[in-house]
């Protein structure tokens, strides 16, 4: 994983011959009674107000939630007990219990998270990056199926809420002690963030409030494999995360056989979306690229690599990769990334060679997995209807 800019390892996939069971099988969200941690401040000051209550106690509970980190109404102690009280009978307040915790002999934290339906996520602080970064869950599971990614062993089990992706940020925030410090998020944890896309917008927009953890755009990086309908959509938003594509491949043969959802979006049209995508004067798009030993790293894939992202202002993140039970490939040996790695800084592109964190723990790219995730979700064909 690395630090960078509004960023996710993928899942699993495959194809429903049937409409009508494709829509079966979507995992759906049910409703809940509304919750304080999924509420925006606007939200929260017309649920307020409507209770007779004065405005400003709004900016009071969301400062408590989202810039002091508190995880009960019992916290707040500049509010009176018995509007404690009316709040904890009336508004749920919830935040998912840390059921695991792992540290890496790098430093690097890994945190398992259970929420109020026993599904559990896992998401990551990664220290000295050299900024502090957090790497953030958007599913439980994943239905994009990279063939080198664990995450897609579970299958995407449901999507997480607004609330629940930016819960992470805080239960990170406050266990590391950042509440008051700067700090990176990438959207590199499980799922496919615009898989979950208008969740993972609202959650990005309750982070930046500026009433709560005031996380700008530039410290977050949202990574995809590339939906090209949601890539077009993100291009409009107002708050407008740091791009990172999943690419790992430089023929769509190739990524074919690495990335399922190709056979829907193919290389030339994410390429062409990536053309088209606005940046500020000085950005660039990060283009990911896993090394297979044997598949995808050769000097020949290098130079096709230079030629696919002629004329787009791109930096290139080498990620050899990490090997785990499961995975049916290799990590390639340091000169084979190495002169991988030469052939683009010769032909005058930006690239690094990610260096793996808490990979001792399970921590790394591609590394992420709960317990319990289905080796073959019916949910994956969704994918297919993206």
């Amino acid at each position: 994983m690395s630090s960078a800019r509004f960023g996710a390892t993928r899942g699993c996939y495959t194809r429903c011959s049937r409409k009508s069971q494709k829509a079966r099988e979507i995992p759906v969200q049910r409703d809940a009674p509304t919750d304080l941690a999924e509420l925006s401040l606007a939200d929260l000051e017309a649920w307020i107000v409507a209770r007779g209550l004065p405005r400003f106690r709004a900016r009071q509970i969301f400062a408590w939630v989202w810039k002091r980190g508190a995880t009960s109404y019992d916290e707040m102690s500049d509010l009176g007990r018995h509007l404690r009280a009316t709040l904890a009978a009336e508004l749920p307040f919830t935040t998912p219990a840390i059921a695991r915790q792992d540290l890496s002999e790098d430093g690097t934290r890994k945190l398992v998270l259970a929420f109020a339906d026993r599904r559990q996520i896992e998401c990551v602080y990664i220290p000295d990056t050299p900024s502090q970064t957090f790497c953030v869950s958007t599913q439980v599971g994943c239905a994009m199926g990279c063939a080198f990614c664990l995450t897609g062993k579970m299958g995407l089990v449901r999507h997480l809420t607004a609330g629940e992706i930016a819960a992470q940020v805080r239960v990170l925030a406050r266990v590391t002690g950042l509440l008051d410090s700067a700090f990176n998020i990438v959207l590199m944890g499980m799922g496919e963030p615009l898989h979950n896309y208008d969740a993972t917008m609202k959650a990005l927009a309750l982070l930046n409030d500026p009433h709560g953890l005031a996380l700008p755009p530039k410290r977050v990086t949202l990574s995809t494999v590339g939906l090209v309908p949601m890539l077009d959509k993100l291009a409009a938003e107002p708050l407008m995360p740091n791009l990172a594509v999943s690419l790992h491949a430089t023929t769509q043969e190739q990524r074919m056989a690495i990335v399922p959802p190709s056979g829907k979006y193919g290389l030339e049209a994410i390429i062409d979306a990536c053309r088209r995508f606005p940046l500020a004067k000085r950005s660039r798009i990060t283009f990911e690229y896993v090394m297979l030993d044997g598949v995808n790293d050769t000097v020949a894939d290098a130079r096709r690599l230079v030629r696919l992202l002629d004329g787009i202002k791109a930096k290139v993140n080498l990620i050899p990769l990490n090997a785990a039970p499961g995975i049916p490939f290799d990590r390639p040996s340091d000169s084979r990334v190495d002169a991988f790695a030469r052939v683009l800084a010769e032909r005058g592109m930006t690239v690094s060679v990610r260096r793996s964190r808490g990979r001792d723990i399970r921590a790394a790219c591609g590394q992420l997995i709960v317990e319990g995730g289905r080796a073959k979700s019916a949910a994956q064909a969704l994918a297919a209807a993206l």
